[in-house]
């Protein structure tokens, strides 16, 4: 699904009005989205608290505290400024509402059965302070010392639409409630712990406006990447589905070039070879079996290794080693499909120029940073550090790397250098998990050794990887995300009508 930024969100507002579809309709139909879901998680007749803010935000509370008063409900309404203050629809819809109306700065958070957040929205483009900042710290009080239930408009009061940061102070919500697509916000960290459950209601924005802004983020989703996925053919065999190899570094860090190269065969990779020195070539052939190894002591090795052409795609950096060993490496991989990870991109700290240059012949090119390789990477380089959100720190280092980059983390970013991102939201906490980074980077090689797109195939992997995690559950440990891919598969293909 596509995510719209506070900004997309507003053209394709103005897209529908523009097309005769009313503000105020629009606005009638979000708090009635409100309050339909307001009273399915309330009892009947329930004491309900809206606080409403001084935009357009706070109409949607104007409606939705009117139409649960209608219902039976006992509504109190608590505003945050001036009534005479409102303006446009908001004010519309203020002048419907007969019953009180409280300043929200003293309203009483106490017997109430369910607060309603609508004081900011995701266009929040400041820091909370003062009452407003105040009025939010109450309501996350009540929340920690009764466990107060809130149902937050759009956003939780205080997150940021766009980056998912906390403006000051935010509201910690237990559901949202958001109009014709997500934000970023709601996917973004911390954004997504503050949203809870999220519902998306259709109001009647026109579809086409997607059209008019072709907005190139989405939540990263198989519906994104089904297309492009290898379904095994009946007439194909093994090297159809492409040979990889995984470059290992010495005998004491060889486990996570054997996570790596088992993924990478878990994902459908045809062939996977192990690429090692002569002293980690026991080690490697002891612990597999589906898994071919070869003695590569040096670039130069790897070169000769790679002069087989039924060689497509190389996973660097996994138990590789830092240095200019894993540079030389890089170096000869020349025109292979290429997985960049760990000891590979800390071979290149501060270096991004070097490393863009390195991988500039490969057709397809995937780097997996970790938040802290991402900053080493790109180290002296403010342009892409100081960018206001881990989805453009993303989409700023793939341009400038000049290739795909999956940027690790809960919410994980996959961006393409020409714009594309997506963001996941299906790992579960367990996944943090020593190892658990070499498994995706096989992955990720299996799926290019397939051909498949490099954007399409990170985002593929990404999730694979969340959904792996959540089969196996809580307690899991690298290995056995590998096994856990069976089931998933099997879903997957289901779902893609291939078995």
């Amino acid at each position: 699904m596509e995510l719209l930024t506070p900004s997309e969100m507003a053209r394709a507002d103005a897209f529908t009005i523009a097309a005769g579809m009313p503000g105020a309709v629009l606005m009638e139909r979000a708090g009635e989205a409100v309050a339909r879901l307001a009273a399915r998680v309330t009892l009947a007749g329930g004491r309900v608290l809206v606080l409403c803010g001084p935009g357009n935000n706070g109409g949607d509370g104007f409606v939705a505290a009117r139409l649960l008063r209608e219902a039976g409900y006992r509504v109190r309404l608590a505003l945050l400024g001036d009534r005479a203050q409102l303006r446009g629809d908001a004010a519309l819809m203020a002048a419907k509402w007969t019953g009180p109306v409280e300043p929200a700065e003293g309203a009483a958070l106490e017997a109430v059965d369910l607060i309603i957040d609508a004081l900011f929205g995701a266009g929040l483009a400041r820091d909370l302070e003062g009452p407003a900042r105040a009025l939010v710290e109450r309501v996350n009080a009540a929340i920690a010392a009764a466990g107060l239930p809130v149902l937050a408009v759009d956003l939780p009061s205080g997150i940021d639409g766009a980056t998912g940061a906390v403006r000051g102070a935010a509201v910690k919500a237990r559901w949202s409630v958001t109009f014709f697509r997500p934000k970023p916000g709601h996917v973004l960290l911390p954004g997504r712990l503050h949203a809870g459950e999220l519902s998306v209601a259709d109001i009647g924005i026109l579809p086409e406006a997607l059209d008019e802004i072709r907005p190139l983020t989405h939540e990263n989703v198989p519906a994104l990447w089904a297309d492009h996925f290898p379904v095994p053919a009946p007439q194909g065999h093994k090297y159809s589905r492409g040979h990889l190899v995984a470059v290992s570094g010495p005998a004491q860090a060889t486990g996570a070039t054997r996570l790596a190269a088992r993924a990478a065969l878990r994902a459908g990779a045809g062939l996977v070879t192990v690429a090692c020195p002569a002293e980690a070539l026991p080690i490697h052939a002891a612990n597999l079996s589906a898994v071919m190894v070869r003695p590569v002591e040096d670039a130069a090795g790897l070169a000769h290794v790679l002069a087989d052409q039924r060689l497509t795609t190389v996973v660097l950096g996994p138990g590789l080693g830092v240095g200019q060993g894993a540079r030389d490496r890089l170096a000869a991989c020349g025109d292979r499909r290429l997985v960049l990870d760990a000891d590979l991109l800390t071979s290149f700290m501060g270096g991004v120029d070097a490393l863009a240059h390195a991988i500039a012949a490969a057709p397809a090119a995937v780097a997996t940073p970790h938040d802290g390789e991402f900053a080493r990477i790109f180290e002296g380089c403010p342009q892409v550090l100081d960018a206001p959100s881990r989805l453009e720190r993303a989409r700023a280092g793939a341009l400038r790397l000049g290739a795909t980059l999956l940027l690790k983390g809960p919410d994980t970013v996959v961006a393409s250098p020409d714009g594309r991102a997506t963001i996941a939201a299906n790992a579960p906490p367990w996944l943090a998990t020593a190892g658990a980074g070499d498994v995706l980077a096989g992955i990720v090689g299996g799926l290019l050794a397939q051909g498949m797109p490099p954007f399409e195939a990170a985002c593929a992997a990404v999730w694979l990887h969340g959904e792996a995690a959540q089969e196996a559950g809580p307690g899991l440990v690298a290995d056995d995300l590998i096994d856990a891919l069976r089931p998933v598969y099997r879903r997957l293909f289901a779902l893609l009508g291939a078995v």
